[in-house]
This record gives C-alpha cells, sequence and structure tokens, in this order.
C-alpha cells in the first residue's frame, strides 16, 4: 500500500522533564529503526502542519483549549494536569502532533495514500474534550476523526492497542455511534476506566502477562465480527507499542510479530470493507528498541499490504 510517516521535528521540543519515558528520543528510535530496515526507502516522507485552533474545538472545549494556551511556561517545566508536565516549545509540538491525523486524512480521502503512520509526540489518547492527561494534550487522533467526520465520512472504526484503555477517545465518541471503538488495554491498570460496552464500544480487557494467542483470541472473537458488520469506511489505529514484552511500563508480553499480525489483520478488514485508508498514531512505547522495532513491524505490513 502507498504509505507515508508524518512526522515533524517540532515533536521532538516537547519535554516532560529530565528521564521522563516519554521523551523525544521515542522519535530517534523509530526512525532510526525504520532506516536501518530499509522500511524507510519504501515509504513517503511527509511534515505534520499546524492544527488549526478550529480544528482543534471540533473535539476539545474552548476552555479547555484556552487553559493549554494559558499554561505554556516562559521558562522550566510546568506540571499542568495528571501525568502531563509542558515546556515553552510544548505547543510547537502540540499543533504538529495533531496537524499530521489532519494531513494524513486530506493525503487518505485525496486518493493519494492507502496509508500513513504518524510518528508525533504528545501521544493523545487519554484527552478528553475536557482535559489533558496521561501524557497527552490534545487528542490528536479523535481530532482527525472528527475533521473526517467533517469532510462527510459516515463510518469510522478506531481501534486503541495500546497497553493503556483510551479512555479519552472513548469519552469523546461515547454518544456517536457513527465511529466504532475498539480498546485493548491491560487490566486492571491505569487509567482504571469503568469497562463499558455497547453496540459501538468494544473494550477488551487483559490480565497481566497475556501474549500474542491472547491478542488473536481477542481480535478474532471479540473485534473481527464488529468491524464486518460496522462496514468502516476509513480505519484509525491508536499505535501504542508499551504491551511489548520489554516494555517495563505494563505488564503485557507482546512481540514485533504480534504487532505485524495485527496490522495484517486490520489491513485484510480495510481490503475486505473498501476502506478508504488506515491512519495510526503513535500513543505509547517506551522501550527504545522495541519501540523502534515494533513501529517497523507495524509500518513495514502497511506497506506490504
Amino acid at each position: 500500500m502507498r504509505t507515508a510517516v508524518i512526522s515533524h521535528p517540532h515533536c521532538r521540543k516537547h519535554t516532560m522533564g529530565a528521564e521522563h519515558p516519554e521523551c523525544p528520543e521515542r522519535l530517534d528510535a523509530i526512525t532510526d529503526r525504520l532506516l536501518a530496515s530499509g522500511v524507510d526507502a519504501t515509504i513517503a516522507h511527509m511534515q505534520a502542519p499546524k492544527v488549526s485552533m478550529a480544528q482543534v474545538a471540533l473535539v476539545h472545549e474552548q476552555s479547555h483549549i484556552d487553559e493549554v494556551l494559558a499554561a505554556i511556561p516562559k521558562q522550566g517545566v510546568h506540571e499542568f494536569a495528571d501525568d502531563v508536565w509542558l515546556c515553552p516549545d510544548s505547543f510547537k509540538a502540540v499543533e504538529r502532533a495533531a496537524g499530521a491525523g489532519i494531513l494524513a486524512v486530506d493525503e487518505v480521502l485525496a486518493g493519494n495514500l492507502d496509508a500513513a503512520f504518524c510518528s508525533v509526540r504528545p501521544p493523545g489518547h487519554h484527552a478528553n474534550q475536557y482535559a489533558s492527561s496521561g501524557f497527552c494534550v490534545f487528542n490528536n487522533l479523535a481530532i482527525a476523526v472528527a475533521y473526517a467526520k467533517s469532510l462527510g465520512v459516515k463510518r469510522i472504526a478506531v481501534l486503541d492497542i495500546d497497553v493503556h484503555h483510551g479512555n479519552g477517545t472513548q469519552d469523546i465518541f461515547r454518544e456517536q455511534p457513527d465511529v466504532l471503538f475498539c480498546s485493548l488495554f491491560q487490566y486492571p491498570f491505569y487509567p482504571n476506566t469503568e469497562i463499558e460496552n455497547n453496540q459501538h464500544i468494544v473494550n477488551s480487557p487483559l490480565p497481566v502477562a497475556s501474549k500474542g494467542e491472547d491478542l488473536r483470541a481477542l481480535f478474532n472473537q471479540q473485534w473481527l465480527p464488529k468491524l464486518l458488520e460496522f462496514n468502516a469506511e476509513l480505519i484509525f489505529i491508536s499505535a501504542g507499542f508499551d504491551a511489548h514484552i520489554e516494555d517495563d511500563m505494563a505488564g503485557l508480553q507482546f512481540v514485533e510479530a504480534d504487532y505485524q499480525w495485527l496490522t495484517e489483520q486490520v489491513i485484510n478488514i480495510a481490503k475486505h470493507t473498501q476502506a478508504k485508508g488506515i491512519i495510526s498514531f503513535l500513543e505509547g512505547g517506551y522501550a527504545l528498541s522495541a519501540l523502534g522495532r515494533s513501529v517497523t513491524s507495524h509500518v513495514k505490513a502497511l506497506v506490504e499490504g
């Protein structure tokens, strides 16, 4: 598939303090592994534009946007919300992280791309309409979904594969049945969301030490029937890679081959439903080597799909 990696140098400018796991080096690890693997030569590279505040307001309350803008410090690192710190250059990263999804939607809907991976930070899936939390300032993926809906896309599937529940994304789309939200996550674990399920929300908790075979069973039994029935026109992935066995932020035991397999299944569904494309966003993943290898497996599967 025609695949692009969308990023921007400003996504490295955001820092939440020395030794914080959500660090600029995450993007370097991805870039280096894509280059070393040879996958880099098979993809397009695009620079993320700045998101407009009108686009952010498709998802976030204006009061929240104003709070973020007012909280950018002149110097140092400022604690803004639960597990969210801001530095003087944080907004430069935030507006490109969300802008990557806008460009991805435009390129996919124009027929120029079949898939895009937004290699951006800060991540977004814990941020809801009203608040930032869990390393996330704005919900990058949700903004892109809302933007795609504003352009006339009627059925959108969101698959969250981060080790933590995508509580912010769930909050945003809870009352929107034209968005199918599927989230797998270690449970019990942060953010300790109450598990709910309905016709368009599919939560799939996994116990600690779950492996690839558990992922396969979950996907085939819980997600696949819903995805085939829903018939999405566009598929988004909250691509967290912190369920990897080498990532000590959590306790699941996925490996690169599991991320490759899952990506291949999503591609098969996209082809079956004749979806316009697949757009994924970097969320978690803090063991740098494992992160680079996992993203490379994900992107390689997209290219070869």
